[in-house]
């Protein structure tokens, strides 16, 4: 039966306990060098005995490695994030390592903060949702002292490291294709947009140059599929509906919608380009007393809860999967995976749920 266990509980008194060098109970219980069958039994039933618990920190001055990943979010509040994380830890956790989470709040300032923390920390890799998305210093540091960085949802230009990101070209695409079928040709899209990563507006729509979809902020991506659709079904694109939120806030986004359904020849139908904007758009769907689809149809980004049983289509992103690529990708770098850098795209699916109809008095097969 083993004792009470003592915060006090050192490798020296396991070693004592197992009747071993401190040596060899620090090989046997950091896993690394040799020992025989014997010697390892007895120091893991003396550390059991005593209910020992390693110190990561103290083992990675050994052997380098702490079994840690860290994690910067970029809004630990945000359910996209969340699902991500928990896909991570389960990978983690399947192979003996741990995860620290921290949070940038899509500032470039705070994830170097955060990063610095983790080196401190020691861990063995980074997963990082990166807040700039044209040069990040700080990370090429990371990968210049040895450590593996996987970027996730994002791509920053310039730096070698995996990534693992989802399709939202072909996804928003394929909703704004939907409601073209129904007959809807006055699409409102509500997106962040937020004009430090996308640029000008007007410039981006009405260039005629193909742009560097990869490292473009995936709101800026999803307007490019809202584009695609347009113009695959011969539409015109009036710049009215495209509406910029600058922010991640569901308030700004109620405030837009606002804006847009209560103008003149207002929309048929929206777009919401993700959960944040999604909560704020049907905030303000719910303020005019509108009905979902007979006075609109809405399709939107990122499945949250509430939208199964409100019966909203959308976009159901693989979060979690995401999660598990990218932890499975800095757990191979960590193990000595030295192949050039992967970037794994991720297909995003519809779920179709009722929420788009013809619009009212309007002839679906006209153009």
């Amino acid at each position: 039966m083993a004792t009470k266990r003592s915060d006090r509980i050192t490798i020296i008194q396991v070693a004592e306990r197992a009747g071993v060098s401190t040596a060899t109970a620090g090989r046997v219980l950091g896993g690394y060098g040799y020992s025989s069958d014997e010697l390892r039994a007895r120091v893991r039933k003396a550390a059991d005995e005593l209910d020992y618990r390693p110190n990561r920190l103290a083992r990675g001055l050994i052997t380098g490695k702490t079994q840690t990943i860290g994690v910067v979010a970029a809004d630990i509040e945000n359910s996209f994030y969340a699902r991500a994380v928990r896909g991570i830890a389960d990978v983690a956790r399947g192979s003996g390592f741990g995860a620290i989470i921290t949070n940038s709040d899509e500032s470039v300032e705070r994830e170097r903060e955060a990063v610095q923390l983790l080196m401190e920390k020691q861990v063995d890799g980074f997963i990082v949702s990166p807040a700039a998305l044209d040069g990040s210093p700080h990370l090429a540091d990371v990968i210049a002292s040895g450590r593996p960085v996987v970027q996730i949802d994002r791509l920053t230009r310039g730096l070698a490291a995996d990534s693992v990101t989802v399709d939202n070209r072909a996804a928003a695409r394929e909703c704004v294709v939907r409601l073209l079928a129904a007959g809807h040709r006055r699409i409102a899209i509500i997106a962040e947009l937020e004009s430090a990563v996308g640029g000008d507006l007007a410039t981006f729509v009405g260039s005629a140059e193909e742009p560097d979809v990869a490292f473009r902020h995936p709101s800026w991506q999803r307007l490019l599929g809202y584009l695609d659709a347009h113009r695959a079904a011969g539409v015109s694109v009036d710049p009215a509906l495209i509406r910029r939120v600058g922010e991640y806030s569901a308030a700004a986004a109620r405030e837009v919608s606002l804006d847009v359904l209560q103008g003149k020849n207002r929309p048929t139908a929206l777009f919401a380009g993700d959960g944040t904007m999604s909560t704020g758009t049907m905030q303000a769907i719910a303020a005019m007393g509108l009905r979902v689809p007979d006075d609109l149809s809405l399709v939107c980004f990122d499945d949250l809860d509430w939208m199964s049983w409100s019966g909203i289509t959308t976009v159901v992103q693989p979060v979690h999967d995401m999660g598990v690529a990218a932890a499975e990708l800095v757990l191979a770098r960590v193990g000595g995976d030295d192949s050039p850098p992967q970037h794994v795209v991720l297909q995003a699916q519809l779920a179709e749920r009722g929420s788009i109809a013809a619009p009212r008095g309007i002839d679906t097969d006209s153009r």
